[in-house]
Order: C-alpha cells, then sequence, then structure tokens
C-alpha cells in the first residue's frame, strides 16, 4: 500500500498542476480567491459604517436630539399642534429614545432694557421644556411663585446674528459678549388675561441645541395659569433624543407626515441608504463571485478526475479504495483554499490597518483590526468551499 501511495502522490500531483490543468487550476483559484475577497470586504465595510454611526468614539451628543415641528399649511394654526395621539404614537417608535414637549406661553411677552446706554424693545414668545433636554446645567435655573428674577436662556445663533448684523450696521448699538448679557438686567413685561406681571429677566446661558428663549417649566407654568389665555396651550413643537439622527426609518416617519426637523442633522440618512446600498452591491457580486468560484472549482476537480480516469481504475483495480483516493484528492486541494483564504485576510487586514489611519486624521474612529464577525464569515466561507470540495469528489469518485 505505500508503493501504492508511492506512485499515486506524483501522478494526480502531476495531472492537477501540469498541463492544460495548470491553467485551468490557476483561474480557478483566482476567480475564488476575488470572490471571497469582495465577500469580506463586504463583511468588514459593513461592519466599519456601523461603527462610525454608533461607536461610542463617534458619538456627538448635540446630534441626538431633534426639535420637530409641523409644516405650516395655509396659515391653518388648528393643525399646526401636535395631538396626544400623534405625540404618543412617536414616543413609541424604536428610534425615540426620550420625548419632551417645548410649552409656549399662551400670553404676550415684551422684553426691553432699563437704561438708555442699551435702548432696545422688542416682543418676544417664551417656550419651556424639561430639564433633561436642556443642554446648559446650572444651579440658578430654577424658579418660584414669589421670584422676582426670572432666568432665561436664548438660542447662540440670536447673540452671533446680533452681533454680526444690528451692531455692526447701527453704530449706537454696542456688541455684547455672553459674560457682558449676563449682567445685564432685562425689563419682562408680561401681558394676558386682563393681567400684568413685571419681572427682571437674567440671561443665564445661551444653547445650541433648541431655537427658543426659554423659561423655566415652573414659571411657564404659573404663567399659563395666571396670564395665559389657555392653561395649556396646544404642543407646536417636540423635542426628541434618537439613538442615530441619520436613521432612514426617522427621516421617513417625519417626512411622510410632512413634519419638519433640522435637516443638518438628519441629512446624513440619504447617505446612509446610499451606502447601504453600495455595501449590499458589493456584497451582492462578492456572492455571485464565490458561487461561480465554486461552480469552476467544482468544474475542474470533475475535469481532473475524468481526465484520470484510467489511472484511478487502475488504482481501484490494484486494491486502493474510494475512501483513500477522496482523501488524497481533499489534501491537493485543501491547502490551496488555505492559502486563498489567508492572503485575502492579510490583505483586509492591510486595507482596516490604513483605513484606520485614514479615518483618525478626520477625527472618526474604526478599530484597528478585522472585525470577529469578518474571521466568523471567513471561518463559513472555508467550511462552505471544503464541503463543496468533498461533495464533488466523493460524487464522481462513485461514478
Amino acid at each position: 500500500m505505500a508503493a501504492l501511495k508511492g506512485i499515486l502522490t506524483p501522478l494526480l500531483s502531476k495531472l492537477i498542476r501540469g498541463g492544460v490543468g495548470r491553467w485551468r487550476f490557476l483561474m480557478a483559484t483566482t476567480g475564488m480567491g476575488v470572490a471571497v475577497f469582495f465577500i469580506l470586504l463586504a463583511v468588514q465595510m459593513f461592519l466599519n459604517f456601523n461603527e462610525l454611526l454608533h461607536g461610542r468614539r463617534n458619538e456627538n451628543e448635540t446630534a441626538d436630539f431633534l426639535v420637530v415641528n409641523k409644516s405650516v399649511r395655509d396659515g391653518k394654526k388648528a393643525e399646526a399642534a401636535f395631538s396626544g395621539e400623534e405625540i404618543d404614537s412617536l414616543s413609541r417608535m424604536p428610534f425615540v429614545e426620550r420625548l419632551g414637549r417645548l410649552t409656549s406661553s399662551g400670553y404676550n411677552v415684551s422684553v426691553s432694557s432699563y437704561t438708555d446706554a442699551f435702548p432696545f424693545y422688542t416682543d418676544a414668545y417664551f417656550e419651556a421644556v424639561p430639564d433633561e433636554f436642556i443642554d446648559v446645567k446650572s444651579a440658578g435655573w430654577a424658579w418660584k411663585e414669589g421670584d422676582r428674577v426670572l432666568p432665561i436662556i436664548i438660542p447662540t445663533f440670536f447673540i452671533d446674528l446680533y452681533n454680526t448684523g444690528m451692531a455692526m450696521t447701527q453704530p449706537d448699538l454696542p456688541q455684547l459678549s455672553m459674560d457682558a448679557l449676563r449682567v445685564i438686567p432685562l425689563r419682562v413685561q408680561l401681558r394676558g388675561n386682563g393681567r400684568t406681571a413685571e419681572f427682571t429677566g437674567q440671561v443665564l446661558a445661551t444653547s445650541d441645541r433648541i431655537n427658543a428663549i426659554l423659561v423655566p417649566q415652573a414659571f411657564m407654568d404659573w404663567g399659563n395659569q395666571t396670564l395665559g389665555y389657555r392653561a395649556s396651550p396646544p404642543s407646536t413643537r417636540i423635542v426628541i433624543k434618537t439613538k442615530d439622527p441619520s436613521d432612514p426609518k426617522l427621516s421617513k416617519y417625519l417626512a411622510d407626515r410632512g413634519w419638519r426637523t433640522n435637516t443638518d442633522k438628519t441629512r446624513f440618512s440619504k447617505v446612509r441608504v446610499i451606502v447601504n446600498w453600495i455595501v449590499s452591491i458589493v456584497g451582492a457580486i462578492g456572492g455571485v463571485m464565490f458561487l461561480f468560484g465554486l461552480l469552476v472549482f467544482s468544474l475542474f476537480i470533475q475535469l481532473t478526475i475524468a481526465s484520470s480516469r484510467p489511472d484511478i481504475a487502475l488504482l481501484k483495480t490494484l486494491g486502493l479504495s474510494a475512501r483513500r483516493l477522496e482523501k488524497f484528492l481533499l489534501g491537493q486541494f485543501l491547502p490551496v483554499h488555505f492559502v486563498l483564504l489567508g492572503a485575502v485576510l492579510a490583505a483586509l487586514s492591510l486595507f482596516q490597518w490604513m483605513l484606520f489611519g485614514l479615518l483618525q486624521t478626520k477625527d472618526m474612529h474604526v478599530r484597528p483590526v478585522l472585525h470577529w464577525i469578518t474571521w466568523l464569515s471567513a471561518l463559513v466561507v472555508l467550511g462552505l468551499t471544503v464541503f463543496t470540495n468533498r461533495h464533488t469528489i466523493r460524487r464522481y469518485l462513485r461514478q
């Protein structure tokens, strides 16, 4: 038997890699390598994209909050408010972590200065939101009935507009820093329901999250109950905290209902859909190529067995079992698949390391090594390839 094995090994090895079979073997191997590379590349790129969106190192806290309102429709004010059913439905959506209502002032508000050194007067509009949605943390953000000082948070862009617009075009108006705003008292006058009230407003901070003049919720509730034309004005704006502002499902939900939000935070939903399609297409191409690669490799095995059929028949006559032939042929092809998969994983590892370095320069983060799911996918591909090769060899040796 040892003598037969010594004859069999060089004989079939020469048949597999010699003559025309060598080129077919090279083409089959190359096709398999390219197909496996595309499949694993699609898996790794999907995981990289997912990490860029949801990874802790890539989180942006301010982008998690969205203020939502309805589109204006021919001045129909009644349709601008959210109903309780609409708010409850949105709060149950999987892309919403928390939801809060912006309570509006149901009374008239005017704000003016106490001094002629900084003269101004304007009608204003207050809103309030639960404290958990405010990006300003201060012990001074509180109010109770009887307090004469009213803490106020204003949008950052208000100050930018004033300093770069009004102050630059009107010589008698000074530019104001945040420190200056904090020490300038404001006369806040409220009118409504036949009553009036006056407070001293103090700008506590500015907010980049909510574009509204905010007052404490306790003050808003008191004002609406005391001066408001309605004790509970309808909710025309709501704020949500979401894990992923670029979630296409969130964008579609808002668009289907004609609701609006900050498009700068949701604009990446279209990019995400496009990237998902690209990754899916790359994966589909890799899958089709892999199936063709398996087919070509199976045909190569069939051709190899068919071309050496007389020698195999002779070896069977001499007493060599089909099982031993199967193990030998499988042993000829398996090392090729291991080397092929190793080369693909090495190329992908180099690609991932280079991508890691490139994204770091842009303050984006992915892992420098391949994800464990990519390694698991490689094992699945290897297992499927070995199974297909074994089945093909066994089937044609029995014929």
